[in-house]
């Protein structure tokens, strides 16, 4: 053992330091915004003030902590600069194409996307807050100046958010942005089950058949696991062969390389796009206090049946627009060309793009639908089981933390075998 320690000296440290940093960031969500009175929110029946969106967070946005948005104001910065690389602005698409630079350009420009945005979501929210509760979360009179000091605090929330990201990427172990998200839900998951128990067990009137909605909800969610486990790792292998090295790898009866296409190449990406789409409509009801029963909030709340079939149909739409734009094939097929590769069966060019099409098609299709699937899974289950909006079964967050895992303990594999080659030479 002691052999093993001395051996995986550097993977260690790796892992403590991602362990704590992830503490540091733990500490900060506990801390709230000045000027805010969580003394009053925890007294009061609006405690689960943000529901779903707190689970991200891991609970800071309930608290109103300076760490309340998180790393998701660089998440949706991302993806507004990658969407804007297709010559929307030319620069962008000329700094993607220079390399190591150009990224380095494109990485500084998320950031201070990402800070604006941060800024923005900041100020909606504290507005909002002060809204729905007539400043009653407040200690002071709310005006302009307090309004952007709480705003700017939280954004500098942010930024040390993906400072700390970035420190757990370089010096860690894993993507410190997925890793705080994972830690956000994981640090739910213990309230969620609290919140099953007191709802289904801790009353009293408890009975056979609520002892039996409990266990079943439990069941579900392992079996959930494991799916999501399952799915995340199928792929579907397009073999290539290269006209210049023919004879080994043709005499062997194997092929010289292939292309491998996920299932689900778009992850959580379409999820994120549905679910901002609806909420931006909603977020404008609410400030204009439009009564929960209107047509409108039928339309674009995914938990009435409408909205639901929206939100649906959304993520099948973003599903297809965002795995085509990561796998272009007419671009994949002219770098086989060049290379001189060929998928066997296909002429070069225009009809290896076709076939790359028609598979990516197909396979998104699939992933569409899984994806769908496991983003309804905890509509489906408030309806059946009148879940609160702290309790979510199934969804893209097992996803992500499935996905998250499974890459840590890949890099956690290739550290632990770098060493023993290191070793060995």
């Amino acid at each position: 053992m002691a052999k093993w320690f001395s051996k995986n000296k550097k993977l260690l440290l790796m892992i403590l330091f991602t362990l704590a940093a992830l503490l540091i960031w733990r500490f900060g969500t506990k801390i709230s915004v000045p000027l805010f009175d969580y003394n009053y929110l925890s007294s009061s029946d609006n405690s689960n003030l943000f529901g779903f969106l707190d689970i991200f967070t891991g609970g800071a946005l309930s608290q109103f902590s300076i760490l309340a948005l998180g790393i998701s104001p660089y998440i949706t910065a991302s993806i507004v600069v990658e969407l804007l690389q297709l010559d929307i602005i030319p620069q962008f698409k000329e700094w993607a194409d220079e390399g190591e630079e150009g990224r380095a350009k494109l990485s500084q420009w998320t950031r201070y996307i990402a800070l604006l945005l941060a800024f923005v979501q900041s100020v909606t929210i504290i507005i909002g807050v002060a809204h729905s509760s007539q400043t009653l979360y407040f200690q002071t009179q709310m005006n302009v100046f307090t309004y952007l000091y709480m705003a700017l605090v939280m954004t500098a929330g942010t930024a040390f958010v993906m400072w700390l990201a970035d420190q757990i990427t370089m010096h860690g172990i894993g993507n410190g942005g997925s890793l705080i998200i994972v830690a956000g839900i994981v640090a739910s998951m213990p309230s969620m089950f609290v919140s099953l128990w007191n709802q289904f067990i801790a009353i009293e009137t408890r009975t056979w058949w609520t002892i039996t909605q409990f266990c079943i909800i439990c069941a579900m969610f392992l079996i959930i696991i494991i799916a999501v486990v399952f799915f995340e790792g199928i792929q579907r292998i397009i073999p290539v062969q290269y006209s210049n090295r023919p004879g080994a790898s043709q005499l062997s009866g194997r092929q010289d390389s292939s292309i491998p296409i996920k299932l689900n190449s778009a992850s959580v990406i379409p999820v994120i796009f549905a679910s901002t789409l609806l909420s931006i409509p909603l977020t404008v009801l609410n400030f204009l206090e439009v009564n929960q029963g209107s047509w409108w909030y039928i339309i674009f709340s995914s938990e009435k049946p409408i909205g639901f079939v929206i939100y649906i149909l959304l993520i099948f739409v973003f599903s297809f627009f965002y795995s085509f734009l990561q796998i272009d094939p007419d671009k994949m097929a002219d770098n086989l060309k060049k290379q001189n590769a060929y998928i066997p069966g296909y002429k070069p060019g225009e009809e290896t793009a076709d076939f790359i099409s028609r598979v990516l098609f197909k396979v998104t299709l699939l992933g569409a639908t899984y994806l769908a699937i496991l983003a309804s899974l905890p509509i489906i289950f408030s309806w059946i089981f009148k879940l609160g909006s702290s309790v979510t079964i199934g969804g893209t967050s097992i996803m992500i933390v499935v996905g998250v895992a499974i890459e840590t303990a890949k890099q956690i594999k290739q550290e632990t075998e770098a060493q023993e080659y290191h070793g060995f030479l």
